[in-house]
């Protein structure tokens, strides 16, 4: 365990206590990550907003989900990976297609694996991904704006991710049931 505050609306910096109200509103508690990201009020808000932003592109629930847990899984993020899959059980997202994602299994749909694909290859190149790749990405109907909200969705996740890696942040009980 590292020494990172888990801050509530008591001990936060005055900044994040509005924030970790942001928090409430939509989680109905403050999720240990934001606990930890409170200690910078600039980190949590910019996390908060590309969450946010990262929501309302025009990938659907399942696409999301796809987004982010190749993100997670792939940085190996103990809390992002059940948070996550709560947070794809909430949104109504097929349970076996996050198994699926969590396993590192083939998904069943061709163009959601091939955004699976896209994305593990942006994370694993740094954002540089082989022009059979993109052109793979392509072909199953995706465009330019999808890829760059990929890189929208790992600004956010890199953001979590390390986050949690740094501060080992402890998984909150709604969590759980998903490790």
């Amino acid at each position: 365990m590292t020494d990172f505050p888990l801050h509530d609306l008591d001990t936060a910096p005055e900044q994040s206590k509005p924030l970790l109200q942001n928090s409430i509103k939509g989680f109905g508690m403050i999720p240990s990550l934001h606990a930890v990201m409170s200690s910078s009020p600039q980190l949590l808000e910019g996390y908060q907003l590309l969450h946010k932003l990262f929501q309302e592109t025009s990938f659907n629930k399942e696409e999301l989900t796809v987004v982010w847990q190749t993100i997670n899984v792939e940085h190996e993020c103990h809390y992002c990976v059940p948070a996550h899959s709560l947070i794809a059980n909430m949104m109504g997202v097929d349970s076996e297609l996050n198994q699926a994602l969590r396993d590192r299994s083939p998904l069943s749909d061709p163009k959601l694996q091939v955004l699976h694909e896209t994305t593990l290859a942006m994370v694993r190149g740094r954002g540089q991904i082989s022009p059979e790749q993109t052109q793979a990405f392509y072909n199953a109907g995706y465009g330019h704006q999808q890829m760059l909200e990929i890189v929208l969705g790992l600004a956010q996740k890199v953001m979590s991710n390390y986050v949690n890696h740094i501060a080992d942040t402890p998984i909150d009980e709604r969590f759980k049931q998903f490790i």
